[in-house]
């Protein structure tokens, strides 16, 4: 069989393209921990390449022969929530299923099935007792690794980490001699809910934690590694550009570096010929695809926007807010602990992909019921009329942006929002629209490309430059600073035009003093400026 680029599941070498899960972490560190008896945390966020790190240790470690290594998934007990009876029977039948697959004796199984019918019947502490028997019935030390463990809540949680604590003294005798806990956020993270309205933190229910070990993206070198294996299996190979615009687009997140290249070799039959290098348009192209189809890891992305600790953060992200913004540390470290926000300065969205969904996912039911048609601003010549339909909008905000805005939990956001609905609606498969905002520049970017010819975007393309800003220290001062931004970025594109939309949100200003067109020019480039 053909090997392919994986985006579901975890890897398997024989038919995935697969960089080496121990070679993306440092192993000396790591079995370091292990030599010395500790207990730690692995995190990443989802579909970075943590199960097939933990099953590629697990087998690299049993092969090794010192130590007898288990990979348990125990995401099943989130059912059970604060059922602690059925949650820990459930955790410990996985471990029995997993030793039935992976040790392959069932001696080791039928003690945690044991287990499992007292916790169910009795609530007993099964998991500390099934692996204080394991470990002294086994002639190794004992290596446990734990997955999905941030899935469970409430008092199941709790019992979990409480029974691994309980036995944690008795390491390596008579409990495993280290422990990995596994997820995609720290255990400091964990907010564990009680019935009674208790809430505990995972650190002080797991304070035996040495370690919290972060699985890393792809670098640029992985990244090229991965396409150079599938040249070397097929003969195809990639135009000059290619690995630059997939690294631009990623930044190496695991999910998409594999989404995006199989979209652009195995999607379509006609992609198949491996006589015909893959081109950085087709790469542009499958990034479209990912975004307007939202498969399950753009979807799970979406949903994690609705959380209040995700919102504090990304919302003066979007909005693009001039100045240091107050914001909670866990807040900031649990973003980037899903992946949303990147690991340097200043804060900024992760990579460019995330930056295109995020706008559009949020502004999703806006675009679908907005009655705006792309041909209303197609001008007989085929280029996109911007003066039409920034008049519009500017029309369409003053007649709805009370009402539309009210729908956005991202308030701070939604004069920017608004209008890349308003752009998305009208460009949406004809155009393009790249997106540049975050926390400290005062703005947003918005770059629309418009093919003008039926060569699509391999011929001439309009393209076009919009600056959004909120009106925070008066109109002068926001004119000048937004007129010197709009040059700026407007020669950084190599724009044909540029447009500088200002945000008055005083409440006492009137509409008609809100809403003005006037032209300047700065450095010899023309730009239009809209009041809204």
């Amino acid at each position: 069989m053909d090997k392919f680029f994986n985006t579901a599941g975890p890897n398997k070498p024989d038919i995935h393209y697969t960089l080496l899960p121990k070679d993306r972490v440092n192993w000396t560190e790591l079995s370091g921990l292990i030599d010395a008896n500790k207990y730690f945390i692995l995190h990443a966020p989802r579909q970075t390449g943590k199960t097939s790190l933990l099953i590629n240790l697990m087998h690299f470690i049993n092969g090794q022969g010192q130590y007898r290594a288990l990979y348990v998934n125990i995401e099943a007990a989130q059912a059970a929530r604060s059922d602690v009876a059925s949650g820990i029977a459930t955790i410990v039948s996985a471990m029995g299923r997993a030793a039935d697959i992976y040790w392959k004796d069932p001696s080791w199984s039928q003690l945690a099935w044991h287990e499992a019918q007292q916790a169910a019947t009795q609530g007993k502490d099964s998991l500390t007792a099934v692996l204080q028997r394991w470990s002294l019935a086994s002639d190794k030390p004992l290596i446990i690794f734990l997955d999905e463990v941030d899935a469970l809540v409430g008092d199941t949680l709790i019992s979990l980490l409480r029974q691994i604590r309980a036995g944690y003294a008795q390491r390596p005798e008579a409990f495993p001699q280290s422990m990995v806990l596994c997820g995609v956020r720290d255990v400091r993270d964990y907010r564990i809910h009680r019935p009674d309205g208790e809430i505990i933190t995972g650190g002080s229910a797991f304070n035996i934690k040495s370690e919290s070990i972060r699985l890393g993206d792809f670098t640029q070198n992985d990244v090229k590694a991965l396409l150079q294996q599938h040249t070397d299996a097929t003969g195809q190979t990639f135009e000059p550009g290619v690995l630059e615009e997939i690294w631009e687009y990623t930044r190496g997140q695991p999910w998409l570096v594999n989404a995006l290249a199989y979209e652009a070799c195995f999607r379509k039959p006609e992609q198949r010929d491996r006589s015909v290098p893959v081109t950085v348009e087709q790469m542009r192209q499958a990034r479209e695809s990912l975004i307007l189809r939202r498969d399950t890891h753009l979807d799970q992305l979406a949903d994690k926007l609705r959380e209040p600790r995700v919102r504090h953060v990304i919302a003066p992200l979007l909005a693009g807010a001039p100045g240091a913004e107050d914001l909670p540390d866990d807040d900031i470290q649990y973003c980037r602990d899903l992946g949303l926000i990147g690991l340097g300065r200043p804060l900024s969205i992760a990579n460019r992909i995330y930056r295109e969904i995020i706008p559009r996912q949020l502004t999703w039911s806006t675009q679908e019921t907005m009655v705006q048609e792309q041909p209303w601003y197609v001008a007989p010549d085929g280029s996109m009329d911007m003066d039409k339909l920034l008049s519009a909008f500017a029309q369409f905000f003053r007649e709805h942006s009370e009402s539309w805005l009210q729908r956005y939990a991202y308030h701070e956001a939604g004069p920017q929002l608004l209008l890349q609905a308003f752009l998305q609606r009208v460009v949406n498969g004809g155009g393009r629209i790249a997106r540049e905002y975050g926390l400290g520049m005062g703005r947003t970017d918005l770059f629309l490309q418009w093919p003008l010819t039926a060569q699509g975007f391999t011929g001439p393309m309009q393209q076009v430059v919009l600056e959004l800003k909120i009106q925070h220290k008066g109109r002068a001062a926001t004119l000048a600073a937004g007129l010197a931004q709009t040059a700026r970025y407007a020669d950084q594109c190599g724009a044909d035009s540029a447009h500088l939309l200002i945000f008055d949100r005083d409440p006492q200003v009137s509409w008609d003093d809100k809403i003005y067109r006037e032209e300047h020019t700065l450095d010899n480039r023309a730009i239009s400026v809209w009041g809204m």
